[in-house]
């Protein structure tokens, strides 16, 4: 093995949060390699890995490294879960290729906050999905190298001394840098054995010639091993052990349990017994093993029908997502499968989020739907892979599926296909939904909650009277898929109605609920949708929510962000931060938040703004495809407005559809030239941030010179107070225009460091160059390098980046509004200068 890998790994691990992830094929040395690694980089290091025969146990593999029960139904749950227990520790897995797909699916998770290893052996059978994200998210995707030919002539007198040259050099060529193969084939050698022919594989015959010297109650052992694929007792594994402890092919876990040193060395010896060998020993371990593992073991054994009894028979016993994997198990085996287990399987699939395998379970009767309408269970079926195909985002299919269910059928299964028609037409065809929602409301005159939730949908969508009503009528009913997926329909439809305030107190409810029952996925995504809510608004939120200001909603949204996060709230909680930090000045710490952000309308937004805000009119001029609805919708052409006047080019009229008063009115004003004052009045119950910018236009395209110095005015007066220090800028760029000068000269009695010496020092510390904090604070380059002079000499500073060292070394942490009062060091004028 070459040492690049390694110093690799060891240098990216030792940089901070990462995922690095060691490939390579049987014997190459990954865990040898993933060892030494972990051993030398700083920080307690925490071991797990997979196992071959318990592949589908849920997180068992981050289970083993944290020596914790884990929550594998809520992925990004799992991943805080292993998150807070490893902290500035290393998470270090070993044989990914066996480990569940829950544990596999928190890594991306958990690469954003730790340090995660993990070794990979190759050809795996990980879920395409899977690998791709996977490799998406490693900071370094290292193959483990085959040895020099120094390096395995090392090994060959490491491990047999007495070999002459010209054996150890024919080791060496035969084992093609494999270092088990070096192994083995140099003991081989020096027990004075003949080497294998060239048509027989290396590995597997260094291995069957090593094991060949064992007792033949140790090989069975290690076959054993090898066919569970996990940690044994030696009163399991028999007489056996014992040699296998000798012999060094085994270690002592705590508590006793033997693991191989070499998974593949037993897989091996169980690839080494024939076919009726090694049924017969799986039969044994069917017996010697719980319900569960049992199960697997009598599949493998050649006994479906046993297997599928014990499978359920352990299902009952289980919950959540072991249950569920037990139901489906049990489903793919090849012997008759009851149809009452088809149908728990897919709801036990829908519970843990996995509606494609609820779907596919439930295909078998589905399909019998048109030929005997007559059956309940295949109606039920019908109905259920109706609502599968829906969660798993293919309406059309939901659609075809429930469409062959009779209006005979019992009520429950109608009103499911009811629900599931409304849905899936809602999603493709929003206007059909309407008259369709009026004849199911009209079939179903007292609707179940199903029902009852899909047509509070339909009316929020067509913002019918009491739509809001009906949503939060639904977000209480007892189902808690129902209860929740209503509740995030409110949140999002009353954000888009420009009702910011109320979305945040939804949002924050829904929340609690969803804290109180542990489904840390929806409290995520409810707490930073409030975020972005309060972020958008702006200051003076209400007392109800008791909310602490634009520095609480800061600090949240902040820390949400470095969680593992399912992708829409780490979308909303980013963007409320960066939104946060680009309106009061720190451009360089939003753009590098945003950076990589997954797709989404807030975050696309808060990108165009912050461009726009940058001084760069050009990057914020195109819409994006997907601009949301409503208010974002707005906020997106009114960006675009804004980057076709500072382009000075003619901006599109276009207006988007269903909007909230204040953009409709604000785009109409863009327009027809006139009327933006009057339209930033309707933002002030809204976003404060978008009234200010309704009135810096006015007075930039205003005819009337008194008019547009008024609007200016008051934009720089709400700007200064609310800590909005780019728009203030931009307010105070307006007015020199208007030929407004005011003495800027900061006051040097005393030495204070004067407010905007403080602006300017706070952009210093956030990187920024001297042309973009003159254009952030609608002042000169020169001014800003007097500036920075002139707090050079107050703070004895040698350097820009000293002087603000030295200035927020005694003032708040935390980005502040840049009007807050600092106390007495600094001067803090009257006119914000």
């Amino acid at each position: 093995m070459t040492d690049e890998p390694e110093l690799a790994a060891r240098t990216m691990l030792r940089q901070g949060p990462g995922l690095v992830v060691l490939t390579g094929p049987p014997g190459c040395g990954r865990t040898t390699l993933l060892r030494r690694i972990a051993a030398a980089v700083p920080g307690p290091v925490h071991l797990g890995g997979g196992l071959a025969m318990l592949a589908t146990v849920p997180a068992l593999a981050l289970s083993r490294a944290v020596r914790a029960r884990l929550p594998a139904d809520d992925v990004p749950l799992l991943a805080e879960a292993v998150r807070s227990r490893v902290r500035g520790g290393l998470l270090v897995l070993d044989d990914l290729q066996y480990a569940d797909p829950a544990t596999v699916a928190a890594l991306p998770h958990l690469a954003r906050s730790i340090r995660v290893l993990v070794a990979l052996r190759t050809p795996h059978r990980l879920p395409e999905p899977l690998a791709t994200a996977l490799r998406s998210a490693a900071r370094a995707w290292l193959p483990v190298p085959p040895l020099t030919g120094e390096q395995a002539a090392a090994l060959v007198r490491q491990t047999a001394g007495g070999l002459d040259d010209a054996t150890a050099a024919a080791v060496v060529a035969r084992a093609g840098g494999n270092p088990l193969a070096v192994i083995a084939l140099a003991r081989q050698s020096a027990a004075g054995r003949a080497p294998a022919g060239e048509d027989i594989d290396q590995v597997a015959y260094a291995i069957a010639t090593a094991l060949a010297d064992l007792p033949r109650p140790a090989r069975t052992a290690l076959a054993a091993l090898g066919l569970l694929g996990r940690p044994a007792a030696p009163a399991l594994l028999g007489t056996g052990a014992a040699d296998l402890v000798t012999a060094g092919l085994v270690t002592a876990e705590p508590g006793g349990a033997l693991l191989p040193v070499s998974a593949y060395v037993a897989e091996t010896a169980a690839g080494l017994l024939d076919g009726s060998a090694r049924a017969e020993m799986h039969a044994r371990l069917a017996d010697l093993t719980p319900p569960a593992e049992a199960a697997r073991h009598l599949a493998a054994a050649g006994d479906p029908a046993a297997a599928y009894r014990t499978a359920l028979s352990a299902a009952d016993r289980a919950h959540g997502a072991e249950r569920c994997a037990l139901l489906l198990f049990a489903c793919g085996l090849d012997t008759t499968v009851d149809a009452r287990v088809r149908l728990a399987a897919a709801d036990a699939a829908l519970a843990t989020g996995r509606a494609p395998d609820a779907a596919d379970v439930l295909r078998p009767l589905a399909a019998t739907t048109g030929t005997a309408p007559t059956d309940l269970l295949a109606l039920e079926a019908a109905v259920l892979r109706g609502e599968a195909l829906l969660q798993a985002g293919d309406p059309a299919a939901a659609r075809e599926t429930v469409r062959a269910v009779p209006d005979t059928a019992a009520g429950a299964v109608v009103a499911a296909r009811d629900r599931v028609l409304l849905l899936s037409t809602l999603a493709t065809e929003p206007m059909s939904a309407r008259e369709l929602a009026d004849k199911i409301a009209i079939r179903h005159p007292q609707p179940p909650p199903g029902i009852t939730a899909a047509l509070a949908a339909v009316r929020a969508t067509h913002r019918l009277p009491g739509w809001d009503t009906a949503l939060a009528e639904a977000a209480g009913f007892a189902d808690p898929l129902i209860a929740r997926w209503s509740s995030w329909l409110l949140v999002e439809h009353l954000a888009a109605e420009g009702r910011l305030v109320d979305a945040a107190g939804a949002a924050l409810r829904a929340a609690e609920t969803a804290g109180r029952e542990l489904a840390y996925g929806w409290q995520t995504r409810f707490l930073a949708a409030a975020d972005w809510a309060l972020a958008l608004h702006g200051p003076d939120f209400p007392p109800a929510l008791s909310w602490d200001g634009v520095e609480g909603v800061l600090r949240r949204a902040a820390n949400l962000t470095d969680l593992a996060l399912p992708a829409q709230a780490r979308a909303y909680a980013t963007a409320a931060t960066a939104l946060i930090e680009a309106d009061t000045g720190l451009l360089a710490a939003a753009r590098a938040r945003l950076d990589g952000v997954a797709a989404h309308p807030a975050a696309a937004w808060v990108a165009r703004e912050a461009a726009w805000l940058d001084g760069q009119p050009d990057r914020a001029a195109r819409v994006p495809a997907d601009a949301g609805t409503g208010l974002l919708a707005g906020l997106h052409a009114i960006t675009a407005r804004w980057a076709a006047y500072d382009l000075g080019e003619p901006g599109d009229p276009a207006i988007p559809v269903d909007l909230p008063v204040p953009a409709r009115r604000t785009l109409t004003a863009w327009a027809v030239g006139s009327g933006l004052d009057a339209a930033a009045d309707s933002w002030q119950p809204v976003a404060l941030r978008e009234q200010i910018r309704c009135l810096i236009a006015a007075g930039l395209t205003g005819t009337d010179r008194d008019t547009a110095v008024a609007a200016l005015l008051r934009a720089e007066e709400l700007a200064d107070t609310a800590g909005l220090t780019v728009l203030a800028g931009r307010a105070r760029r307006g007015l020199r225009r208007h030929q407004i000068q005011r003495d800027t000269r900061s006051p040097r009695s005393d030495g204070r460091l004067t407010r905007r010496e403080l602006d300017v020092l706070r952009l210093v510390a956030a990187g920024e160059p001297t042309r973009r904090i003159a254009g952030q604070l609608g002042i000169s380059a020169e001014t800003v390098d007097t500036h920075i002079r002139a707090s050079m000499r107050k703070l004895a500073a040698r350097t820009r980046t000293e002087a603000a060292a030295l200035a927020f070394a005694t003032t708040p942490a935390g980005p502040q509004p840049l009007d807050s009062h600092f106390g007495s060091p600094f001067d803090t004028h009257e006119d914000g200068r």
